[in-house]
């Protein structure tokens, strides 16, 4: 027998990204603008267009700092 651990999996690419709580998203506004966001998900973003900015969703929490955000394509 082999009692050496296995190494964690990694997380699958094609796993259905974990949802972002409705209420959550109802509170949530753009750090920079304090305006409303979009939720897209397809890329599992909050969309702020008045900052031309996309905030990450990771785990199913929202990552709200300006340098983690995507630049929208103008």
């Amino acid at each position: 027998m082999n009692d050496t651990p296995s190494a964690p999996s990694a997380p699958d690419a094609t796993a259905t990204p974990a949802p972002v709580d409705p209420k959550l998203l109802e509170i949530l506004v753009c750090p920079l603008t304090k305006g409303p966001l979009s939720y897209d998900r397809a890329r599992n973003e909050l969309v702020s267009r008045a900052a031309g900015l996309a905030y990450p969703i990771r785990d199913g929490i929202p990552i709200m700092l300006p340098d983690e955000a995507r630049k929208l394509a103008e």
